[in-house]
């Protein structure tokens, strides 16, 4: 089980605050936020990953208006949806229109913090990647 569960803003409407991991009010709220999802795929045995997490929550911090999910994909399968993580750590963009991105990043914020930029404001979405998270939570 992973060990970093936070807990995060009570405003749906609002981003998430600090970094959330999946709890019984995140699918009320990311079904009520209008900022972007931005998910980390880890998994607890990985280095790489407990090494990122510390960048991934201060980066949190940045942009509160945008949600920031850490998930453990050996607890939380389902919310992959059909797809898998080939490599650590795994991102995922989401928007109110769909993913914006999905797939391995290098383990440097920079990397991260130059896509969410990127992102930010885009409309155009890609195919593939899990369906809106809000629906593979579980009510």
């Amino acid at each position: 089980m992973h060990a970093h569960h936070r807990t995060s803003s009570p405003d749906p409407a609002a981003g998430c605050g600090n970094v959330v991991t999946p709890g019984p009010d995140l699918r009320a709220r990311l079904q009520a936020h209008t900022g972007l999802i931005v998910v980390c795929y880890c998994a607890a045995w990985c280095d790489t990953c407990r090494a990122y997490e510390p960048d991934f929550t201060r980066l949190a911090g940045q942009w509160p208006q945008h949600c920031f999910l850490w998930v453990d994909i050996e607890d939380h399968p389902a919310l992959l949806g059909d797809d898998d993580v080939e490599d650590f750590p795994t991102l995922l963009v989401q928007s109110p229109q769909g993913n914006l991105f999905f797939g391995p990043l290098q383990p440097h914020i920079a990397h991260l913090e130059r896509l969410v930029k990127s992102l930010e404001g885009r409309s155009q979405t890609i195919d593939g990647g899990p369906p809106p998270l809000a629906g593979l939570l579980s009510a």
